[in-house]
C-alpha cells in the first residue's frame, strides 16, 4: 500500500485510521511518495515511517532538501501570493530531515503499480502520481482545485516550468485527479485539466 503526502507534524494518526477505515492494516503501509519537499506534505512522514516501516520515495531534485543536505529554494511569490504567504507559512510547523529510502525519477513505478511523473515548477522535483489502472492522477502542488475547478498552484518556484508540468499533466488519460490542495474531481479530470492548460 503506497500513502502519498502525510500533511503537516501530527497527521500520522489521522492518516492511519483513514488505512484502518478502508479495511487495510497499518502493516500493509509500504511506501511513503512524497511528491516534493514542503512541510505541509512531508510534516507526518517521520512519524508514520517510525510506526510503519515504509519506505520514503522522493524525486532525486528534492531528496536533499528532505534530507536536509541541501536548503530549500523559496518560491518566486506573485503579488497576488504575498499576502496568502504571509497568512500560510508561519502556521505550518517545520519538517525535520528525514531518509529518502529511494530516489526516483518519471516513469518509475510504485509498489501498486503507480506510475512517477516528474512536474517541476512548484519544486525543482516535484512528482504527480498516476494509477493508469484507474485513470486516477495525484498532481501534488502543481495543480489545485478552487470552487471545484483545476488552477495553477501557487507558490511556485518557477512559474514557467510549472506551467509546462500542468501541460504535461494535461495530457494524461485520466478521469479523476486528487490535489494536495483543494477537493478532487471525480469524473472528466482529464478533460478539465487540458483546459485548464489551454488557458494557461
Amino acid at each position: 500500500m503506497t500513502v502519498i503526502d502525510t500533511g503537516i507534524a501530527g497527521s500520522a494518526a489521522a492518516i492511519l485510521h483513514g488505512v484502518a477505515a478502508i479495511g487495510r492494516r497499518l502493516e500493509e503501509v509500504q511506501e511513503i511518495v512524497l511528491t516534493h519537499f514542503h512541510d505541509d506534505h512531508r510534516g507526518a512522514a517521520a512519524e508514520l515511517v517510525e510506526r510503519t516501516g515504509a519506505e520514503v520515495l522522493a524525486h532525486r531534485a528534492d531528496a536533499p532538501v528532505i534530507e536536509g543536505r541541501q536548503p530549500r529554494t523559496p518560491p518566486d511569490l506573485t503579488e497576488f501570493e504575498w499576502p496568502l504567504a504571509a497568512a500560510i507559512f508561519p502556521t505550518v510547523a517545520p519538517a525535520g530531515p528525514m531518509r529518502v529510502d529511494r530516489e526516483v525519477d518519471d516513469g518509475d513505478a510504485t509498489a501498486d503499480g503507480g506510475v512517477v511523473v516528474s512536474v517541476p515548477g512548484h519544486t525543482p522535483g516535484g512528482v504527480a502520481l498516476l494509477l493508469p489502472r484507474l485513470g486516477v492522477l495525484f498532481t501534488g502542488d502543481t495543480i489545485a482545485s478552487h470552487e471545484g475547478d483545476p488552477i495553477l498552484g501557487v507558490f511556485n518556484i518557477d512559474r514557467v516550468a510549472a506551467i509546462e508540468s500542468v501541460r504535461k499533466q494535461a495530457g494524461l488519460d485520466v478521469e479523476v485527479a486528487c490535489f494536495g490542495h483543494g477537493a478532487p474531481i471525480v469524473g472528466g479530470a482529464g478533460r478539465r485539466i487540458r483546459a485548464l492548460a489551454e488557458g494557461l
